[in-house]
């Protein structure tokens, strides 16, 4: 049992456990560093194959081991032959490591010295409560997604039973969903989270969800990367049912001021691949707000038929354009194979269509800087909550064409509450691309780029000294301080 008399000699010490996936650890991460800056004693704990990329690709090992004493890396088994390819790979995961990483981090909590005080979890990992629990260690649930998604996910038990859930084909897409509270007026069958578009209520990827997010009413408390001005509404529904709720969003923001603050200029880059800096370069020679930058995250697939829609959409709007398209993530419409060669051969034929000026591919951009450029004017994004959070900081207006989880939700609030962006989800028409670049870039460039920059605004004063996010990272320190006092869960 740790002494209250220790304290503050003794620094509270947080295991962090992210899902290995890029946004999840990125975000963490982040939140990670925050904590290191006040003086907690942070352990990150990632699987084997998330750090051995993250090593590879950045420097992170450096910067926080060296800038940080108190931090440190462990990793743990994922439990997965990732050279095997498997139909469902996102419940492939969630199954081994609830089978394989689950007893190997009991032990690790049990033995890890010093002692820890607190885990700050996944919250889609709902063998991380689980085990604290058993242990008797104090967790709290960091959600990576969107507080809007987690709230449709809340409330997936009641649009069940209300006959809401499943979706009955193409024809009831457009229904309003009405066991959502705060959302009855514009929430849709297809604006729901993917699983949701399952026939099956009883399958394992939606007992799962609705699972983890339930464990919301026993965890100590909830973590969003989101912020009041922006989600407040939701945030305030939620608090109904879990009240101890701590929103510290934008993270990679609040970072960059806090870290500015310290007189450290520079970019926390937690990138899975390797980053090609050359477009930085390219952005240089363009005019300003002239480019639209296309990315659809680090798990979204596309067929070659999906990347020719857009393209010719893209081309015939004549608007100049960014665009990431990551090895393996192009598909074959029939097979669904990939193929590793398609970026090479799909970023020649992109720049050979038209004037070679107009386009840049690379396979991964260091994304917050190339959003924070003056020569970008619009983001064709996948709605990936990180992805979303960044372009709403540099207030830069989106095009959104989802794909899965919270990225479907997400798209409709960015159309239709926060009026930042052109929803696309559901649709992939050279036609529609071209219009909707058009409306973004040209046609309502004035009302987009007016809402965008107030919610620019917004988002910059949460985490300015005194704002929302900033006085909830606060709050959420003293509570991890509280915990490490008290100290009685040792027991």
């Amino acid at each position: 049992m740790k002494s209250a008399l220790n304290y503050p000699s003794s620094p509270p010490h947080v295991l962090i456990f992210p899902v290995p996936a890029q946004g999840h650890v990125n975000s963490m991460l982040k939140l990670a560093e925050l904590l290191s800056i006040s003086g907690i004693h942070v352990t990150f704990l990632n699987t084997d194959r998330s750090q051995e990329l993250l090593t590879r690709f950045t420097d992170v090992q450096a910067r926080f081991t060296n800038k940080y004493p108190g931090f440190k890396f462990l990793t743990i088994t994922d439990g997965l032959d990732h050279d095997s390819p498997v139909l469902d790979p996102v419940m492939a995961m969630f199954d081994s490591m609830k089978l394989k990483s689950k007893p190997v981090f009991k032990k690790m909590l049990t033995d890890i010295r010093p002692e820890v005080d607190c885990v700050i979890g996944d919250g889609i990992l709902g063998f991380i409560a689980e085990t604290c629990f058993e242990v008797g260690v104090p967790v709290i649930h960091f959600r990576t997604v969107s507080a809007c998604c987690f709230w449709a996910c809340f409330n997936m038990p009641d649009m069940i039973e209300a006959g809401e859930l499943p979706i009955r084909g193409e024809e009831d897409m457009d229904r309003l969903i009405t066991k959502v509270p705060g959302m009855e007026t514009f929430l849709r069958c297809r604006d729901l989270p993917s699983y949701c578009r399952k026939t099956d209520v009883n399958d394992p990827l939606i007992r799962m969800v609705i699972e983890a997010t339930m464990q919301c009413r026993q965890v100590h408390a909830l973590i969003f990367n989101t912020f009041e001005e922006l989600e407040g509404d939701t945030l305030s529904q939620i608090r109904n049912h879990c009240p101890k709720i701590f929103s510290i969003g934008p993270l990679h923001e609040l970072l960059n001021v806090k870290l500015n603050t310290q007189e450290t200029q520079q970019y926390s880059l937690n990138s899975l691949s390797e980053i090609d800096r050359s477009c930085m370069t390219w952005l240089d020679g363009q005019e300003t707000g002239s480019v639209i930058y296309v990315s659809f995250g680090s798990n979204t697939s596309i067929t070659k038929e999906q990347v020719t829609e857009i393209w010719h959409g893209i081309a015939n709007s004549k608007t100049r354009f960014l665009w990431v398209i990551r090895p393996g993530s192009v598909t074959d419409k029939n097979d669904g194979s990939k193929d590793d060669d398609s970026v090479d051969k799909i970023s020649r034929e992109l720049q050979e269509g038209g004037p070679k000026e107009n386009g840049y591919v690379v396979k991964w951009a260091p994304q917050e800087e190339v959003l924070g450029h003056k020569a970008i004017g619009g983001f064709l994004t996948h709605n990936g909550w990180n992805s979303t959070l960044e372009s709403i900081v540099a207030g830069v207006p989106m095009i959104c064409w989802p794909n899965f989880v919270d990225q479907l939700v997400n798209s409709r609030f960015v159309s239709e509450i926060w009026k930042i962006g052109l929803d696309m989800k559901d649709v992939c028409d050279r036609k529609i691309v071209e219009k909707m670049v058009n409306d973004l870039m040209v046609n309502k460039r004035d009302e987009f780029v007016k809402s965008s920059s107030r919610m620019a605004e917004l988002a910059r004063k949460s985490v300015s000294e005194g704002g929302s996010s900033w006085s909830n990272l606060d709050r959420l320190i003293e509570e991890i301080r509280v915990i490490s006092r008290q100290g009685d869960h040792h027991d």
